[in-house]
């Protein structure tokens, strides 16, 4: 059976682990050519290795050069997941303007920088697809994330202009917010029995997010059955937006 996405170029950000790698398996799984950026080479070896044909790079993504340079690399792109992102936790009054920033540089400024460079390579071809990995965080929040929720809030603001200005091109620009899921952050609280048990009684669906579920929807959305989806967020939450 074809694989409808076979011989796609993607380039996804923060790929090194998580959902970025969940992604990057789940995309190469369908035939894409995946190449996945981030800070930690180890990890990302490990991505490479877990993907099979993929390649890694090495990227500062808030430097302007850096994401120049690592758009050098590609002639033409046809899917960039921006998924790479920090999150501090603690009460405004004790943020300093250096760790402000770095989690706005992180989450937001990174995005813009790599839109800018690498939609020229998707502009012509009648087809793209841009994932913003928002939050849930983007819709509601809790104390401690008042950096986080604005950058994720201020990255849906952008996926909303963005689709807009790319829509004539046939480049689709959707946001996907994760709730909670098993990835590396949340080990402590998983491993946790009393704490994790704690928590997932507040969730409505009872469990944590799976990685591949998120890999599943990432897929979905580069269909080119997914091509009149643009402008909007997709919540993956288990419930917790409903509550």
């Amino acid at each position: 059976m074809a694989k409808k996405l076979e011989g796609k170029v993607a380039v996804i950000s923060g790929g090194s682990r998580g959902l970025g790698r969940a992604m990057a398996i789940a995309l190469a799984n369908e035939g894409v050519e995946v190449s996945v950026i981030g800070r930690d080479k180890a990890a990302l070896d490990e991505t490479v290795k877990l993907v099979g044909n993929a390649r890694a790079f090495q990227a500062d993504l808030t430097k302007e050069d850096e994401v120049a340079d690592l758009a050098s690399n590609f002639p033409k792109v046809d899917i960039l997941i921006n998924n790479a992102g920090i999150n501090l936790r603690k009460n405004l009054v004790e943020f300093s303007l250096e760790e402000w920033n770095r989690v706005i540089d992180s989450n937001l400024t990174s995005v813009f920088l790599m839109s800018r460079a690498f939609v020229p390579l998707m502009a012509g071809k009648g087809y793209g697809r841009i994932l913003n990995l928002t939050s849930i965080m983007a819709h509601v929040s809790l104390p401690g994330r008042t950096a986080y929720s604005a950058s994720k809030a201020a990255m849906l603001g952008l996926t909303k202009a963005l689709a807009l200005e790319l829509a004539a091109e046939g480049i689709t620009v959707n946001g996907i917010s994760p709730g909670p899921f098993a990835t590396e952050m949340n080990t402590a609280l998983i491993n946790d029995p009393e704490k994790n048990a704690e928590f997932l009684r507040k969730l409505p669906v009872g469990r944590w997010g799976d990685p591949q579920e998120v890999g599943a929807l990432a897929v979905h959305l580069c269909l080119p059955e997914s091509g009149f989806i643009t402008g909007t967020d997709i919540l993956i939450d288990g419930g917790w937006t409903a509550l």
